[in-house]
C-alpha cells in the first residue's frame, strides 16, 4: 500500500474524526501538522485552494473531505468495515448529519469566548482573536450560544438513546456514524474542557466516548510539510478507476473548472475535470512545488463550476 499522509493539526475536530478511522483500521501514517489558520501555503501547493483541514495525499492524489477521506480508508482496508452492508444507508445519513448539524451546533457552544480564551491560554497574544477572525471568514453556522446549548442538550440526549442499548450507535461494533458523531463531542470533553460540564448529564455518551477512544489512532510517524510536498512532486497521480461519468452540469470531462465547498471554507480549487462520478469529482492540476496532481473531492457538499463562472474566494 502507498503511504498515507494525513495533513492535520492537533485540535481539530475532523481531524480528530479522520486519526480515530486511522485507528479503527489499524493503519500506519505519516503525521504532517498543518497551520489552523491562514496563509497555508504548503497546503495549498497540494490542494490548489482548499483549505480545510484534514486532507489525505497518497502520492500525487490529494483527497479533500472527511466523508471521501473515509471511502478512501475503506478501499484499502475494508475490514473492519465503515459501512455494515445492512447500515449502508443509515449510516452514511446519520454521518452527514452529525458532519454539519450535529457539529455546528456544538461548535458554537464549544468555542463561546471563555471557551476560546482557555483554548488560546498560553498561545502569544492576539492568537484567539486571529482564529475568530479566520472562522468568521470561512462562513458557515452563526448559531446564537444559547440557540447551540439548547440543540446540543438535545442531540446529546439523541445520541444517549442509541448508545444506551448498544455498545455503538447502531449496535456491537462502530461504523461511519460514530465517528461522525464523535469527533465534536471530543472537542468539547478534551479542548474545551471548561464547556464539558453539558456531557455530565448523559453519561451514557461519556462511556460510548471512552470505547471510542480505546480504538487508538493507528500508528502515526512525524512527517515534514516540505517531504510531503516532495513526495506528491515524485509521483505520479493513481491511473483513475473506470467508472462512469455522471453529468449533471453540462460540463464536458476535460473542461476548466472550480470546486469549492457550499458553505463553510469555501476557497475554490481550479482545475481540468477529469472525472465526475456517481460519488465524487476529480480535478487535474500542477503546482510548480508539487509537480502533477489529481484533487478529488465528494459531489455531496461540493459545487462545480465552469471556471469562468466561479464566485472567487470566499
Amino acid at each position: 500500500m502507498t503511504e498515507l499522509i494525513l495533513h492535520h493539526y492537533p485540535a481539530s475536530p475532523f481531524a480528530h474524526k479522520a486519526r480515530s478511522v486511522l485507528g479503527f483500521k489499524q493503519l500506519a501514517w505519516k503525521s504532517v501538522i498543518v497551520p489552523s489558520v491562514m496563509p497555508k501555503p504548503d497546503v495549498v501547493a497540494l490542494t490548489g485552494g482548499y483549505r480545510r483541514t484534514p486532507f489525505l495525499q497518497i502520492g500525487a492524489d490529494i483527497y479533500c473531505d472527511t466523508a471521501l477521506i473515509c471511502d478512501v480508508l475503506e478501499h484499502l482496508r475494508p475490514e473492519p468495515t465503515l459501512y455494515p452492508p445492512h447500515l449502508k444507508g443509515v449510516s452514511r445519513v446519520f454521518a452527514q448529519w452529525a458532519d454539519t448539524t450535529l457539529f455546528g451546533a456544538a461548535m458554537a457552544y464549544n468555542l463561546q469566548p471563555r471557551a476560546a480564551e482557555a483554548l488560546f491560554a498560553g498561545y502569544p497574544a492576539g492568537t484567539a482573536q486571529a482564529f475568530t477572525a479566520d472562522r468568521r471568514a470561512m462562513g458557515g453556522n452563526h448559531l446564537a450560544p444559547e440557540d447551540a446549548a439548547a440543540a446540543y442538550r438535545s442531540y446529546l440526549r439523541r445520541i444517549a438513546n442509541m448508545v444506551e442499548e448498544h455498545d455503538f450507535l447502531f449496535g456491537a461494533e462502530p461504523c461511519v456514524a460514530d465517528f461522525a458523531a464523535y469527533h465534536p463531542l471530543w472537542f468539547t470533553r478534551h479542548c474545551v474542557p471548561v464547556m464539558a460540564d453539558i456531557l455530565n448529564a448523559t453519561p451514557a455518551v461519556l462511556e460510548w466516548m471512552d470505547r471510542l477512544a480505546e480504538l487508538g489512532q493507528g500508528r502515526p510517524e512525524k512527517f515534514g510539510a516540505q517531504d510531503a510536498i516532495t513526495v506528491a512532486a515524485g509521483a505520479e497521480p493513481e491511473p483513475l478507476p473506470a467508472e462512469t461519468f455522471q453529468d449533471e452540469h453540462g460540463i464536458a470531462l476535460g473542461s476548466e473548472v472550480t470546486i469549492a465547498a457550499e458553505s463553510f471554507g469555501t476557497e475554490p480549487t481550479a482545475g481540468r475535470l477529469i472525472a465526475a462520478t456517481r460519488t465524487r469529482y476529480t480535478l487535474a492540476r500542477s503546482d510548480a512545488r508539487a509537480g502533477a496532481l489529481h484533487v478529488h473531492f465528494p459531489r455531496i457538499g461540493y459545487v462545480l463550476r465552469r471556471a469562468n463562472h466561479s464566485q472567487g474566494e470566499g
